[in-house]
């Protein structure tokens, strides 16, 4: 474990389940949409631990590049 208590993980779970829904209804196919949607899952890679960057097949350093990439860009 990381520390994180049960309440700190819910709030953390709902979190993500709200910015996950956001980003269901944000438009894709618009430009917006998609710029909205590479913003808020690149900030996401940089709020994952070592563990959830291993489980998903990333290095920090993978995910920090890519975090911290403008959203404008591919």
């Amino acid at each position: 474990m990381n520390g994180m208590s049960d309440v700190r993980l819910a709030l953390h779970s709902q979190e993500l389940e709200a910015g996950q829904e956001r980003a269901m209804t944000a438009p894709t196919n618009s430009r917006w949409g998609l710029f909205w949607h590479r913003r808020h899952t690149r900030k996401a890679l940089l709020d994952l631990t070592c563990e959830q960057l291993r489980d998903v097949g990333l290095t920090a350093e993978q995910a920090r590049h890519e975090g911290l990439k403008p959203f404008w860009r591919d």
